[in-house]
């Protein structure tokens, strides 16, 4: 099946089996690889990317859902080669540590700040609820996507 769709703000065009996920389109077809497969079954939001400005989870979604549609991966966020201001400050406050479950929290904290440039801190737990860390915890996301709303241009 080809599909036509727009990646990281450019038009991508790509040749996919109907039944295969977005994941795998974007992991092995594309070799974006910082969509991550945690669970496989949409319960902890590893693979989590923007498709049209909202999270989706890759691993639930089917590329042949993608005609027309843009898609968001981490490496969009980074695209001119400097690190976005969300990302910056998931290092300032601490929010990495192993990093496997990052780039779902990145996604998910840049669509709740282009919803909501300033959240309340129930506001940012709320949106990463779908999104499991095991390493860091959730405080210094909070405190990151905070900082982000309080003095950075989240664009």
């Amino acid at each position: 099946m080809k599909l036509e769709f727009e990646l990281n703000g450019h038009p991508t065009f790509a040749d996919s089996p109907p039944g295969r996920r977005l994941l795998d389109l974007l992991r092995v077809d594309l070799g974006l690889i910082g969509t991550k497969e945690g669970c496989g079954e949409g319960e902890c939001g590893a693979c989590t990317v923007l498709v049209n400005g909202r999270p989706k989870l890759a691993c639930l979604m089917l590329a042949a859902q993608l005609p027309g549609c843009s898609v968001t991966t981490v490496e969009g966020l980074a695209e001119t080669g400097e690190l976005h201001p969300l990302q910056e400050a998931f290092i300032e406050h601490g929010a990495v540590q192993c990093g496997f479950c990052t780039p779902g929290l990145l996604l998910v904290s840049y669509a709740l700040l282009q919803l909501h440039p300033q959240p309340t801190r129930q506001m940012v737990r709320d949106y990463l609820a779908g999104n499991l860390c095991r390493c860091t915890g959730y405080d210094q996301v909070v405190e990151a996507v905070l900082s982000v709303a309080r003095g950075r241009q989240c664009t």
